[in-house]
C-alpha cells in the first residue's frame, strides 16, 4: 500500500478536492481526510488496472508496479485494503456544523461510493475491457471515458463542495465541470499514450494501440482530439462563473490538465 500511493503522482482527485471546497468557502484542513480518501481510491484502481488480467503493466510512475515487487495477491489485497481505507477516512471528517454534520458527510460518502462502483469507474473499466479489438460508436467511448475517469473526477469535486455546504447551484456547477474536466483529461492521457514520454509519463507508451483499446485519437486522430479537449475545457470554465475569483485554482487545473506532458 505504501508503495503505491507514495510512489508520486499528480494528486489531481485530492487537490480538487480542496479547490473546490475553497471556492465554496469551506477549509482544505477540514475536508483533508477526504481529499487522502480520493486519492487512496484512485490508487488501488491504479494498483488493480496494472494487474496482469486487466492492463499487465509493468511500470506506474515511474516504479514497478505493485504486483511486480510484491506478486499478484499481494497486489489484490493491497488495492482492496487502500478502498477499504477511503471510507475510513471519510469518516474522520470533522465538520464545523455539527447540525448538518450527518446529512453532509452520508451524501459525500455515498457520491464517492457511485462513482468508485459499477456506475462509475468500475462499470467504465468493464465497457473498456469490453471494448477492446471492437469497433465501437462515438457515444460508447464517451460512456468509457466519462466512468472510467470522470466519474472519480467529478466525484472529487462534489465531496469538496458538499463537505463544504455548497448551495445546490453550486454543486450544479461543479458537476458541469466535473464531467468535461474528467472526459478532456482521459482524451489527453489517450494522446499522450501515443506522443509522451516513458520517463516523462512513469509508464510504457504505445499500449493502448497494442491492446485495441478504444480512444479518442483511433477515432479522430491526435489534432481533432486536441480540439475537443480545448474545448471541453472551455465549457467546464465557463460553469465556474458563478464562484468568481474564488474558482481561479479550479479553472487553472483545467489549463494544466490539457497541457501536462504526464
Amino acid at each position: 500500500m505504501r508503495h503505491s500511493i507514495f510512489s508520486g503522482g499528480k494528486r489531481l482527485r485530492s487537490i480538487l478536492v480542496l479547490a473546490a471546497a475553497e471556492a465554496c468557502a469551506g477549509r482544505s484542513s477540514v475536508v483533508m481526510p477526504a481529499a487522502c480518501a480520493l486519492e487512496c481510491v484512485h490508487t488501488y484502481s491504479l494498483i488493480h488496472d496494472d494487474l496482469p488480467a486487466m492492463d499487465n503493466d509493468d511500470l506506474r510512475r515511474g516504479q514497478p508496479a505493485c504486483h511486480k515487487l510484491y506478486g499478484e495477491a499481494a497486489a489484490i489485497l493491497a488495492g482492496d485494503a487502500l478502498l477499504t481505507l477511503a471510507f475510513e477516512l471519510m469518516t474522520q471528517v470533522k465538520l464545523p456544523a455539527p447540525a448538518k454534520k450527518t446529512e453532509r458527510l452520508s451524501e459525500a460518502i455515498a457520491v464517492l461510493a457511485r462513482a468508485a462502483g459499477q456506475s462509475g469507474m468500475v462499470g467504465g473499466q468493464m465497457a473498456d475491457l469490453e471494448a477492446e479489438s471492437r469497433t465501437i460508436e462515438i457515444p460508447r467511448l464517451q460512456y468509457i471515458h466519462t466512468h472510467k475517469t470522470g466519474c472519480l473526477i467529478q466525484a472529487a469535486l462534489l465531496v469538496g463542495a458538499r463537505l463544504s455546504g455548497a448551495s445546490r447551484a453550486q454543486r450544479q456547477a461543479l458537476s458541469q465541470y466535473g464531467e468535461t474536466l474528467g472526459l478532456a483529461f482521459q482524451i489527453t492521457d489517450d494522446i499522450l499514450n501515443i506522443t509522451g514520454e516513458m520517463k516523462l509519463l512513469g509508464k510504457k507508451t504505445g499500449t493502448d494501440a497494442n491492446r485495441g483499446k478504444a480512444t479518442y485519437p483511433a477515432l479522430y486522430g491526435i489534432e481533432e482530439s486536441r480540439i475537443q479537449a480545448r474545448r471541453l475545457i472551455e465549457k467546464g470554465r465557463r460553469a465556474l462563473r458563478i464562484f468568481g475569483q474564488a474558482a481561479e485554482p479550479l479553472s487553472a487545473l483545467g489549463k494544466f490538465i490539457i497541457e501536462r506532458e504526464a
